[in-house]
C-alpha cells in the first residue's frame, strides 16, 4: 500500500516545497497513493527560530503570519480530507521542531488540537543553528559544536534524545537529516565509535516507545546516495 507520512506544499510551507495543498493530494492520488499525512512545518514564537528564508523582508511580519498560517492550513485540510475521502485516506499533522530544550510545551499545545492526528518528530538545527540551510550554517553549527563534523553529530544525536524522550513522537522524521551538509554525507557513522552507541541508543528509545523512522526519500532529490535513514541506520534490529 502506498502511503506517505511527511509532506509539504508550498501554500502553507513557503521556502519548503511547491504547489497547493489541493494539487498535493491531486497528484498524490494520481500516484495511487492510499494514505497520505499533510504535515506542514509548526509556527516558532521566537524571532530567533525563523528559518533563514523568514527573515527577509521583515522578521516580525513572517513571526506574526505563522500562527495565523496554521490555523488556515488545519482548517483547509479539514476540508480536502472531506472532499477526497473517496479517494484517498488523510491524516492531518504537523511537522514538530526541535530547535532547543523547552520546545515540548509548544508542541504539545498544537498537538492538543482536535483536528491534529500526530506530527513529527524532527531536527532541522544542532546549537541553535539550521544544519540544512546551506554550508556556512552547517559549518557555523559545527564550530558551535566544538570545531568537528564528530563533534556537531554527536551533539545532534545528543539533541535527537532529548527531543525524542520529551516528546516520544510517533514518527521521527529525517532520523539522521545532519549528513545532509556534511564533508563526507556517505560515512559509515560506526566508525566514530562515540557516535555510534548515541545512535543506537536513540533508535532504542523509538522501538521502546513504539515509534517509526520515516523512509525520507528527499535525500535522493538533494544528491545523496542513500534516503534518510541511510542503510546502515535502517539495518539496526
Amino acid at each position: 500500500m502506498a502511503f506517505t507520512m511527511h509532506s509539504h506544499s508550498g501554500e502553507f510551507c513557503p521556502g519548503h516545497a511547491k504547489d497547493s495543498l489541493e494539487a498535493i493530494i491531486q497528484h498524490a492520488i494520481v500516484l495511487g497513493y492510499k494514505t497520505m499525512a499533510l504535515t506542514e512545518h509548526m509556527p516558532r514564537t521566537s524571532l530567533s527560530d525563523l528559518y533563514p528564508e523568514e527573515l527577509t523582508p521583515d522578521p516580525q511580519t513572517s513571526l506574526a503570519a505563522l500562527m495565523p498560517r496554521h490555523l488556515s492550513f488545519l482548517a483547509e485540510a479539514l476540508r480536502l480530507r472531506s472532499v477526497y475521502a473517496s479517494k484517498i485516506h488523510i491524516l492531518i499533522g504537523f511537522e514538530g521542531e526541535w530547535i532547543r530544550d523547552g520546545f515540548a510545551e509548544l508542541v504539545t499545545s498544537l498537538a492538543a488540537d482536535a483536528r491534529v492526528d500526530f506530527f513529527i518528530g524532527s531536527l532541522h538545527h544542532t546549537c541553535g543553528i539550521p544544519i540544512d540551510f546551506d554550508r556556512d550554517m552547517y559549518a557555523s553549527a559545527r564550530d558551535a559544536a566544538g570545531g568537528t563534523e564528530r563533534e556537531l553529530w554527536g551533539r545532534y544525536y545528543d539533541e535527537q534524545v532529548g527531543m525524542l524522550r520529551s516528546l516520544k513522537p510517533r514518527v521521527v522524521g529525517h532520523f539522521d537529516l545532519i549528513r545532509l551538509l556534511s564533508e563526507n554525507p556517505e560515512r559509515n557513522v560506526r566508525e566514530w565509535e562515540e557516535v555510534w552507541e548515541k545512535v543506537v541508543r536513540n533508535l532504542e528509545i523509538v522501538k521502546e516507545y513504539g515509534g517509526w523512522l520515516e523512509c525520507n526519500t528527499s535525500a535522493l532529490r538533494k544528491e545523496l546516495g542513500e534516503p534518510y535513514p541511510a542503510r546502515g541506520i535502517a539495518e539496526v534490529r
